[in-house]
Parts: structure tokens; C-alpha cells; sequence
């Protein structure tokens, strides 16, 4: 157990307690996923102040954006944590402030953190591609995935993420990712809202005791979410990929965790996402620093279910759609892509036709049966509006039901108003076919009246 003698571990209780007492360590000042480095710098700069806590700048990304290291815990066990490597995947960086708030605050778990910080160090890197995160991208400045750069280190931030490992010597490594709302836990509907994994070192995926320590310590810590997020655990594809970080720090001697951090219905923003990552973290340094995963089963990791790509944002089922004057059968399946921009929000939707036929053994984050209903692409509305006083004064639900989704304005207005209508300037192009790959605008009727409008991939009118 790496030199560390093994005590009567804690009630599990008292991550129950931790976990009930959640909202008091959640940073408030990290509301959404698109923050910035300079958002994360007043609480680098608080902790700086903290009582036992260190803080190292470990170098600067390629615009000059410094990465830091936080340290807490004062033990021989040396475990490393970093997260958004990859720019756009920033779910577990949140957790890691929430996590740093649980461990400076004052409060009646006082005693059960200075008993884990005395066995353990924890060293965490909340922000590994500051320039990424700028520009809410998966890349770096230089265009490079990190995660593909564990052997050229041709980056400043990947030569950073090594040394670090190399100079702690860390035994556990925890790396952090976000991935898309698109996989599911297993063949199931459920999403797989955390996935994990015991990266391979090898082609052969062989299991040595470094890999074996991080396979037991996911075993343990699967079991306690799956009283969170029971049945939308997943494993990730154990592929051994050469370049990337996990698959080679695992290599190096460091037994290495993947925490992926996918979707769950009702949380686009990932902040109950951020609660489990807070969760399973914890329970797995307070794990580590007590040696409670080494009696677990391989096994046990082992009958985690694999990730599978099963999961649309919205499945329409058996919608009939007509062609050449003859009728088929349908399933229709559209994602809303978020598109970076510059409003205050940081995106917008794009919502896309992305598969198309027989999705039976597909699910959807929202499904529609269209049994009986016919889909289409809707009309353009003949007269070009001056303004939005002019749109205000249309009949909507009369020319909802005369089939018109699209509405074609001299000028858009600023901002834009909540209409059913797909609205256009003059030169924004009319698609007026329902097809593969076509935007998410289409009408469902039955019986020739329509009782549904989906703009952009969201349904926006119903019919009462």
C-alpha cells in the first residue's frame, strides 16, 4: 500500500454527511462551463492566502497565461489531478474549487480532513490549456490536442503536465475530461453521465499492479456512484493510444484514473455533473489515503458497462414523410450542436438532422412518437417584414397551421424575439426540404393539422 499503514477507515457515513453538505463548498463565482483563466485567478489568489495550502505556478501557456499547481495535505501518498487539458471540457474544474473550498473551510469535518491529509498529498492543476479555455475549444494556441502530445511534448503545457508527474513521482493521477451528451451507459436509454476508465500502457492491455491499483480504486468508487447516478456509469474504450497522457502517465508508474464527464437530462450546464465529479473524487482520495481499494475486485471494474453512442438530444419516432407521392416510415434524429459566438451567453444552438431511417435501438434525451404523424419541412411566408412590430401582428397560430416556419425580415431584430418562426435576413438561405443533415426545422401534423413545431431541434409550439 505504497509504505502507508492502514487504519480503521471512517464511517462511510461521513461522505454522506460531506455530500448532504455540498452547496456549502460549491464556488459561487463558477456558474457555468464558459469561464475563462481569468475567472479561476481571484480563487487561485484566495487560496494563495489559505492556511496549508501551496500554490506554484508551474509555467505559462503559449500566450502567457500561467498554470498553476494547488497542494493540500501534508502525506507520503502523492496523488496528481488535472483538468481541462482539453479547453471546452471544464466540468471537473469546477469540482476541483469545490473540492479546494471542502478542504480549507472550517467546519465540523475537520478532523476526518486532517486524518486524509496526513496520509495523503494532493496536488491539483485546474486549468491545463488556459488559451483553450479563452476561446472555449478543445486545442491548444498552437492548434495541438494535448492529449495526443505525451511523447513530442511539442507544447509548453504538455512539457508542464509531465514534469509535474515526474518530479512528484505521483502514485495516483486522476485525469479529468468532459465528453459529449451522445454515449450511453451500455446498451440502455440511461446517459452516461460519468465514464471511467484504468488506462491502458500497452497494445496488449496488460494489467500490472500500477493499472490493477487504479482498476480496484474505480471499482470502489463506482460503487458510491452508483448511489448518485445509479445505472449512468460507463466505461471508456481502453484502446491504447501511444500519444496520450493517461495511457502513458499509467506507463510511468502512476496509477491513473479517466473521469469523463458526459450528460444527464436537465443539466446542460453540468452543475449537478460537478457535484458527482466533487463526490467521486473525494471518495476516492479518502479511498487512497486508507488503502480501502485494495481487497477490491477486477471484476467489479470489469462488469462496468461500456460506453455506446446511443443517445440523440431529440428521437422522433415512426414520423411518416412523404417523397415522389409515396408514403415512409421514419425515425428521426436530431442533436443540438452549441456553436461558440460573442453574445453575452457565449453560444448559440444549431440543431441538425444528423441520423435518419430505422433508430430503434437509438434513444433520445427527449423522444417524440410520431405514430400517425406526418413530418415536413414548413414554408416560407410569402411577404418580406419590415420589423419586429410587423412580426408581432402576424396571427401565429394561423399561419402555424397554413404551414409556415420560416419568416424573412428586411432587417433581423436586436434582439431577437421569442417566435416560433424561423427568422431570416435577406440573405440567410431557405432550406425547404426535410432530409439528412438539413436543419432542425420541421412541423408534425396529424391528420393534416399540425400539433408540433421543432425550430432549430427544440419543439417550441404545441398544440393544446
Amino acid at each position: 500500500m505504497l509504505g502507508v499503514q492502514v487504519v480503521c477507515a471512517q464511517p462511510e457515513e461521513t461522505i454522506n454527511e460531506i455530500e448532504q453538505a455540498y452547496p456549502a463548498y460549491r464556488e459561487a463565482s463558477l456558474t457555468h462551463r464558459r469561464f475563462k483563466h481569468a475567472d479561476i485567478l481571484p480563487l487561485v489568489q484566495r487560496l494563495q492566502q489559505a492556511a496549508a495550502v501551496e500554490v506554484r505556478e508551474l509555467g505559462t501557456s503559449i500566450e502567457g497565461r500561467a498554470i498553476y499547481q494547488i497542494r493540500v495535505g501534508s502525506g507520503p501518498v502523492k496523488v496528481l489531478l488535472w483538468s481541462q487539458m482539453h479547453g471546452d471540457e471544464s466540468t471537473a474544474t469546477m469540482a476541483l474549487f469545490d473540492l479546494l473550498n471542502f478542504f480549507t473551510a472550517e467546519d465540523e469535518f475537520t478532523a476526518w480532513k486532517k486524518e486524509v491529509l496526513t496520509k495523503v498529498s494532493v496536488y491539483l492543476i485546474p486549468m491545463l490549456n488556459p488559451d483553450g479555455a479563452q476561446r472555449f475549444t478543445r486545442r491548444n494556441r498552437l492548434g495541438v490536442d494535448l492529449n495526443r502530445d505525451a511523447l513530442r511534448l511539442q507544447s509548453p503545457e504538455a512539457r508542464i503536465l509531465k514534469a509535474a508527474r515526474d518530479r512528484l513521482q505521483a502514485d495516483f493521477g486522476f485525469n479529468l475530461h468532459d465528453q459529449g451528451r451522445v454515449y450511453a451507459a451500455g446498451r440502455s436509454p440511461q446517459s452516461a453521465t460519468i465514464s471511467v476508465l484504468a488506462p491502458a500502457y500497452n497494445y496488449e492491455k496488460d494489467v500490472n499492479e500500477v493499472r490493477a491499483n487504479a482498476m480496484k480504486l474505480i471499482a470502489l468508487m463506482n460503487r458510491r456512484l452508483q448511489g448518485l447516478i445509479p445505472g449512468r456509469v460507463g466505461r471508456y474504450n481502453d484502446d491504447f493510444e501511444p500519444r496520450a497522457f493517461g495511457d502513458n502517465i499509467q506507463k510511468w508508474g502512476t496509477s491513473t484514473i479517466l473521469i469523463e464527464s458526459g450528460g444527464a437530462p436537465g443539466d446542460r450546464e453540468k452543475q449537478t455533473i460537478r457535484k458527482v465529479n466533487f463526490v467521486a473524487i473525494l471518495t476516492g482520495i479518502h479511498a487512497i489515503a486508507n488503502g480501502l481499494y485494495e481487497d477490491e475486485q477486477l471484476e467489479e471494474y470489469e462488469r462496468i458497462p461500456f460506453n455506446e453512442r446511443l443517445l440523440f438530444d431529440l428521437l422522433i419516432r415512426q414520423a411518416t414523410i412523404e417523397l415522389l407521392d409515396r408514403e415512409y416510415l421514419v425515425d428521426i434524429a436530431i442533436n443540438q450542436w452549441e456553436v461558440n459566438d460573442s453574445s453575452p451567453q457565449g453560444f448559440h444552438f444549431n440543431g441538425q438532422v444528423v441520423e435518419w431511417g430505422d433508430l430503434s435501438p437509438f434513444y433520445g434525451y427527449e423522444e417524440i412518437d410520431a405514430s400517425g404523424m406526418t413530418a415536413e419541412a414548413g414554408k416560407l411566408y410569402p411577404r418580406r417584414l419590415k420589423n419586429a412590430k410587423a412580426l408581432y401582428k402576424l396571427d401565429a397560430q394561423q399561419l402555424i397551421q397554413q404551414g409556415y416556419t420560416h419568416i424573412r425580415m428586411k432587417k433581423l431584430p436586436d434582439p431577437l424575439p421569442d417566435t416560433p418562426f424561423v427568422l431570416l435576413d435577406k440573405q440567410a438561405r431557405y432550406q425547404p426540404e426535410l432530409r439528412l443533415g438539413s436543419a432542425a426545422h420541421l412541423l408534425l401534423k396529424r391528420n393534416g393539422e399540425v400539433v408540433k413545431v421543432i425550430k432549430n431541434g427544440f419543439v417550441v409550439w404545441e398544440k393544446e
